[in-house]
């Protein structure tokens, strides 16, 4: 449906611009996959001179969509949008928090403001005083009974709270400063987005008068969530790779698949791609750690992490120096752990790495531009408390759960639980932007998948299955390579295994 209705207003926009759309050009409008309809029309009238009967063709579309060639060089750009590492200012204890979820609140209701619906938001605090106003029984606060609400729906936002599973349905709260209010979702499309949602996300509820549960239900659940839209490409085709998890150290650092996949960009053959590699974007956890988890030492190489740190340089420093490095820090990596990370620490551990004159080093998570496409690269920890908490998902499908970061518009969105979060005065892990291209890793488990015009990308590792993830059941993909052609947004796999 809103598909139909993009290019419903795409054909309106054409013809109040004098334009007419060619039966082809429609048919490949409504084909395109997760795309701003509109905004395509828009870009390619733009580029046309209005003339008497102007018609869309087929090819305006593909001249918008494919790589314009040019025989000369062009200049590769890489441009830091948001890096955590200078902004790190830790607030203490619960005026920390309560500062970090009042950022995180604001952020995404100027995210939520955007919507048509968010006009008809109401206060909880004033939700409340109508429902006192209007019905005789008392309201009971949470854990109790929900307000009983007047005719009509009711829109309201805020943090999810709490969920718990009734007889009736699925209990909900959600907290907008002015008070919490708990409903219930009873129908069953509601409550399979009550089970979706992540814990301390941005939520907005529509409410209406109970049906089969007392006091309001909710009658739909939104997330702040990405647009559909028109990705941004590279108007030169330049390809990055997107990487993650060496974990330098370790017995079970696949070394050797490691240097096969550095030859390969150093392969100075005929191989057109690998030419035309630019970016070389790695998303954390470089080396082991040391004491990272219990009995660590029994699984590593180098029982000292500036060691790990020197080795992973020493590799790294094979990758040619036309190609741009990024790197941001996993939770193996020295440094803080709690998010957002700086970037790891230069002083004695890594000043192998900042020698690297094509080495960017930035924090976890980070935002950058690469020839004008827009790439969020994030090491992924809180992948491990959205799998555990959602139903229906697994470390087979991490893009699943990157899904749900994505909806919520937030990386981190769960506190309390596995995922270490830093009482930070700006909460830095929402997703203000919405980026072209979401890297992440961290799980071990190669995914790519496409989301309303933004390509996913879990990019596995290059360790073996370790102990730990045998007891868990969980099976490693490590050995390869995601390559991401930025004309086209089309990925690949390349696999040195």
């Amino acid at each position: 449906m809103a598909l139909q209705n993009e290019v419903s207003n795409a054909l309106s926009y054409a013809v109040s611009k004098g334009f007419q759309i060619h039966p082809d050009a429609f048919a490949m409008l409504k084909g395109l996959e997760s795309a701003d309809v509109l905004k395509t029309v828009q870009e390619i009238i733009k580029s046309k001179k209005p003339s008497k009967n102007a018609v869309i063709l087929v090819e305006d579309i593909k001249g918008l969509l494919s790589p314009k060639k040019n025989d000369g060089p062009i200049e590769q750009t890489c441009t830091v949008l948001m890096d955590p590492t200078p902004k790190v200012t830790t607030g203490e204890g619960v005026e920390g928090y309560a500062a970090l979820f009042r950022s995180r609140f604001e952020k995404t209701m100027r995210i939520l403001a955007q919507r048509p619906d968010s006009k008809r938001i109401s206060k909880i605090a004033s939700v409340k005083q109508n429902s006192r106003n209007n019905n005789s029984s008392k309201f009971v606060e949470r854990g109790e009974k929900s307000l009983h609400g007047s005719a009509g729906s009711t829109i309201v936002a805020g943090l999810l709270m709490s969920r718990r599973t009734k007889k009736n349905g699925i209990e909900i709260a959600v907290d907008d400063y002015t008070g919490i209010l708990t409903v219930t979702a009873v129908a069953e499309d509601a409550k399979k987005q009550a089970a979706a949602l992540a814990m301390d996300q941005m939520v907005m509820l529509e409410l209406e008068n109970g049906k089969g549960a007392p006091g309001l239900t909710v009658k739909n659940i939104m997330s702040p969530d990405i647009p559909d839209h028109l990705p941004n490409r590279s108007k030169s085709e330049a390809y990055a790779v997107l990487i993650s998890d060496l974990h330098v150290g370790s017995k079970y650092f696949m070394e050797k698949e490691f240097l096969r996949f550095l030859d390969w960009l150093s392969s100075d053959d005929d191989n057109d791609i690998v030419r035309k590699i630019k970016f070389l974007c790695i998303g954390g956890d470089v080396i082991d750690g040391i004491g990272i988890f219990p009995n660590q030492d029994k699984e590593l190489l180098m029982m000292d992490a500036d060691k790990q740190m020197s080795h992973a340089a020493r590799l790294l420093a094979k990758v040619p120096k036309h190609i741009k490095m990024l790197v941001i820090p996993g939770n193996h990596d020295p440094g803080r752990r709690a998010l957002p990370q700086p970037a790891i620490p230069g002083k004695d551990l890594a000043d192998h790495l900042y020698g690297l004159p094509n080495c960017t080093m930035l924090g976890n998570p980070a935002f950058v531009d690469l020839n004008g496409v827009k790439l969020l690269m994030f090491h992924g920890q809180s992948l491990d408390d959205v799998i555990a908490t959602t139903p229906g998902l697994s470390y087979s499908r991490p893009a699943e759960a990157m899904k749900v970061l994505l909806k919520a518009r937030h990386l981190a969105p769960t506190y309390g639980e596995r995922t270490p979060v830093a009482p930070e005065q700006e909460d830095m892990m929402v997703i203000t932007d919405v980026p072209d291209i979401f890297h992440a890793g961290h799980v071990h488990v190669t995914d790519v998948q496409s989301y309303r015009g933004t390509l996913i990308v879990n990019s596995g590792a290059w360790q073996s299955q370790t102990k730990f993830q045998q007891t868990m059941g969980i099976t490693p993909s490590p050995g390869m390579a995601i390559l991401v052609n930025l004309a086209t947004l089309q990925p690949s796999i390349q696999d040195f295994n």
